[in-house]
């Protein structure tokens, strides 16, 4: 190195994880919904719902291409989450820590519900949104347990995948206050920003579900009928 160059530090995990957002986002604006429905001839845009999301693909295309999509758009969520506890491991835990992870998980939420490629228009973000939980172990864990549980009971009962999800969505807020409180997690100090997080997430689905709303209040919402 030249005499009187400062030889550059290595980047933190802070400045590792504010590369990593952008990258998050672009990761869940793949539509994957789309890519499949295309590649078996259908525009899933232009039939059904209009969704690119698993539950309009399933409509479409069957039961193996919503598992296949409700999967792949569920990994646009783990897989950053993954990289950036990769990043913090062995590191201590603050506020400012806790809220670049999860803003790295809300940049492929947003990714996915307003898609870079899709003129920022996309789907709703349950199963994005199911990945980010899984990854941010364990705060969220037995929250993303009662949540599941919600959303299955609710959907057998109903047979509305809508009202699966907003009802799972909404426990999963629930969830993760009242287990945080019962086991003495720091909820309202150094994990506010994952109660944030977690309120936050509930209202965006609840808001990408507002035309599901319209039509249950109709009567006129899409039913899953049993084959």
């Amino acid at each position: 190195m030249p005499p009187g160059r400062v030889k550059p530090s290595p980047m933190n995990s802070t400045q590792w994880l504010g590369l990593l957002i952008p990258i998050a986002y672009v990761v869940g604006s793949i539509p994957f919904g789309l890519l499949v429905g295309k590649a078996r001839g259908v525009d899933v845009r232009a039939a059904g719902s209009g969704n690119i999301g698993a539950t309009n693909v399933g409509r479409l295309l069957g039961g193996k291409f919503f598992a296949l999509v409700f999967t792949l758009d569920l990994l646009k969520g783990l897989i950053p989450m993954l990289l950036a506890a990769w990043i913090l491991h062995g590191q201590e835990r603050n506020q400012l820590t806790y809220f670049l992870w999860l803003l790295v998980g809300f940049a492929s939420i947003l990714g996915h519900m307003f898609s870079l490629f899709l003129k920022f228009r996309g789907g709703k973000g349950v199963a994005t949104s199911t990945g980010v939980i899984l990854g941010l172990y364990p705060y969220y864990t037995l929250p993303a347990v009662v949540a599941i549980v919600i959303f299955v009971v609710a959907f057998l009962i109903t047979r509305y995948v809508s009202v699966g999800s907003i009802l799972g969505s909404a426990g999963f807020a629930a969830a993760y206050f009242v287990i945080g409180t019962i086991l003495k997690w720091n909820v309202t100090g150094e994990q506010l920003p994952l109660l944030a997080f977690a309120v936050l997430v509930a209202v965006l689905i609840i808001l990408k579900h507002r035309t599901n709303i319209s039509r249950l209040i109709a009567g006129t919402e899409h039913k899953f009928a049993r084959r």
